[in-house]
């Protein structure tokens, strides 16, 4: 199991992650609304603007305070560091 940072400590798994996408465009706005009366929304800015909305596959709604592209960065690393560990094994 791949975790990865989404900031202040706070871990997802990286199997589970389905997008990350940016919170300014009004269909995401909604699927956040839909989200948050269904209350499957994971609230992890600790008060700060939600910049990345993560879609897990389990249904679940992630806010981050980190852009998608620093998310997207610690993701692509820890793939690669994955690959490298089963290559050396």
């Amino acid at each position: 199991m791949q975790l990865v940072n989404i900031g202040f400590g706070n871990l997802l798994n990286t199997g589970r992650i389905l997008a990350l996408l940016s919170p300014e465009s009004q269909p995401v706005k909604r699927m956040v609304q839909e989200a948050k009366a269904a209350c499957t929304v994971i609230d992890a800015t600790h008060g700060r603007k939600t910049l990345t909305v993560l879609l897990l596959d389990s249904g679940h709604t992630v806010l981050s305070y980190l852009p998608p592209e620093k998310i997207a960065a610690r993701l692509g690393m820890e793939q690669i560091e994955k690959e490298t560990a089963d290559a050396q094994e």
